[in-house]
């Protein structure tokens, strides 16, 4: 009499996994791609919601702009943008206004190198825009491009 066995050789088994890893070498750099641009996206949105906190701020202030927490004690954004160790969609975000409140500097920078390529900042003007080497802080003479 003669029994069959049922069950997977040693052989199939490491031809399933060397298929199972030849796709994730496939995926797994288009996802990061699409996770920066995910980050890159929430970065823009979360820089207009910064510029239009701004400008409600200076209506409400008496003519001077604020600092992060000035705009979070007013509730015109949430304390997320405030925290130093986590990072809101991957990027962290600061506000330099001037000694007399006249003049404002958003930035965001990504919080690796694997959550964003750009550095983003934005002025009084609202025009959001980026700079690639997101090491430099943003000047008058680099003045990046703008976000379409």
């Amino acid at each position: 009499m003669r029994t069959s066995n049922k069950g997977f050789s040693l052989l199939e088994l490491l031809i399933v996994v060397a298929i199972i890893l030849i796709i994730a070498t496939i995926a797994i750099p288009s996802l990061l791609r699409s996770r920066q641009a995910a980050n890159e996206s929430a970065a823009v949105a979360n820089m207009r919601t910064l510029n239009t906190a701004e400008v409600t701020y200076l209506s409400s202030s008496g003519g001077t702009f604020g600092l992060m927490t000035h705009l979070i004690q007013a509730a015109l954004i949430d304390d997320t943008f405030n925290t130093a160790s986590r990072a809101k969609a991957g990027y962290l975000y600061g506000i330099e206004v001037d000694p007399v409140g006249q003049d404002y500097t958003i930035v965001a920078f990504p919080a690796s190198a694997n959550t964003g390529r750009y550095g983003y900042y934005s002025r009084p003007d609202a025009v959001v825009r980026y700079w690639i080497n997101a090491s430099l802080a943003p000047t008058a003479a680099q003045a990046g491009r703008s976000v379409q």
